[in-house]
């Protein structure tokens, strides 16, 4: 890991300049679709900016890996809820890809509200040729019209099209905060707070509720729902998470609505830990199943734990993200960053586990070795195929000339947002507004 790790360098970046940057341009979701080819990042305007990597060039091979732009288009607009009086926020909070089925790539994605279904389609021909209309395009008068041409396509230069084939909207009553492809491809699941809905994805004006635990009482209420994802391979099972810090596994098998579990993963509290944050830290901002289904991996806000779906008493791994935060804690409640929702993934082969903290640090922990580093996603750093040095934070006593202080550790940098390559060892990260993406080197 530490090998891998140290000759790891900024492939490419993309920047925003923050001297022009507004609360718009912040990144608010990141991902790889199946083949690693696109890269789709999401922002609070509302807007999807879709990247291609770059073929294979034998002249230039050190661009192997390189991510140009290649769609930009205006996902979700902010709208108003006349009812309750609401403003709905255009922030783009969750995207996923659909597997290529034709030239044709589908992705779903959503705001608090709508969830859209996307076709990002490329056109190099134009129609020439029409019997009705002149080159201009204006209709022409029919009694002009002597003879019949048959149209042509003529070549164009090539344009990429974003287009809406389906929305899902009108089935939650409040935010919604994950979206998951069924591994049928056919259906699909939204999340909220307290709800989870079935989509199919052929059919936009009717959902099954899955799960609800919204209680007859409102003051009843002790959790809520925070992330939820389908099973990779069994299309009948998905998993969800709850601001208390419990895992459910659900069975759609069982019954058709889910409410009864069929597996409950909670970590017994340690009551020497207890303090008047604990719940709050213990809250899950993210949970993923590992490729192959066997393994689940929850983020919440000190940690990362990876649990066997055969063992619910508690985690199997456990790996402290920013222990050195726990002395921080009341500081961090007072600026709200205690609320902050971390992501976190796996790479290709479940070896490795990503996410990010503060300060536009992200963290790697080899599952393998047990090895782990922190390391800097910034502007300073981000010239191209510049090595990437491991940082350190100082807790306390002499700091070192590399490390930096805990004291010093700026709360309003953070990477929330990060994704990994499906096969490869490319990865990105959203800090803030601006989008890194590093891979490792090459010889």
């Amino acid at each position: 890991m530490e090998e891998e790790i140290d000759t790891r360098k900024i492939n490419s970046s993309f920047l925003r300049d923050h001297s022009y940057a507004t609360e718009a341009d912040i990144i608010s979701t990141v991902e790889f679709n199946s083949t690693g080819e696109f890269l789709a990042t999401g922002d609070k305007g509302g807007r999807v900016v879709i990247f291609q990597r770059e073929q294979e060039n034998k002249n230039q091979p050190h661009r192997r890996g390189e991510y140009n732009v290649y769609s930009t288009f205006q996902s979700h607009e902010p709208e108003f809820d006349y009812l309750k009086s609401l403003e709905i926020e255009e922030k783009i909070n969750k995207i996923r890809w659909l597997p290529q089925q034709n030239a044709a790539y589908f992705l779903l994605s959503t705001n608090d509200k709508t969830v859209k279904l996307w076709k990002v389609s490329e056109r190099d021909k134009r129609p020439e040729g029409y019997n009705l209309k002149d080159e201009d395009g204006r209709i022409r008068d029919p009694c002009t019209i002597t003879s019949l041409r048959v149209p042509v396509l003529r070549p164009m230069d090539l344009m990429v099209e974003a287009t809406p084939r389906r929305v899902f909207s009108n089935a939650h009553t409040y935010h919604i905060n994950s979206i998951s492809v069924n591994s049928d491809y056919e259906t699909y699941m939204s999340a909220d707070d307290l709800r989870i809905n079935l989509w199919n994805l052929e059919i936009t004006n009717r959902s099954f509720n899955i799960v609800d635990i919204k209680p007859t009482n409102m003051e009843e209420l002790t959790e809520v729902i925070t992330a939820a994802e389908f099973h990779p391979h069994n299309c009948n099972t998905f998993v969800y998470s709850s601001s208390k810090g419990t895992i459910r596994l659900c069975d759609m098998r069982s019954s058709a609505l889910c409410d009864n579990h069929s597996k409950l993963f909670e970590e017994p509290e340690d009551p020497s830990n207890r303090s008047f944050f604990s719940e709050i830290i213990s809250s899950i901002s993210d949970v993923k199943f590992n490729h192959s289904g066997r393994y689940i991996m929850t983020r919440d806000y000190l940690t990362v734990k990876v649990w066997d779906l055969n063992m619910e008493n508690r985690p199997i791994e456990t790996y402290q993200v920013h222990d050195y935060l726990r002395s921080k804690l009341c500081s961090l409640y007072e600026n709200d960053c205690i609320f902050d929702k971390f992501e976190s993934v796996w790479n290709g082969s479940d070896s490795v586990i990503m996410t990010g903290s503060y300060n536009n640090f992200f963290r790697m922990f080899d599952r393998n070795t047990k090895r782990d580093v922190t390391l800097e996603a910034s502007r300073e750093n981000s010239k191209p195929r510049a090595i990437l040095k491991p940082r350190k934070v100082c807790v306390g006593g002499k700091r070192r000339k590399d490390e930096i202080s805990v004291d010093s550790l700026d709360f309003s940098k953070k990477i929330l947002h990060t994704a990994w390559h499906p096969s490869e060892n490319i990865i990105a990260v959203a800090a803030t507004n601006n989008l890194y993406i590093f891979q490792d080197k090459v010889n």
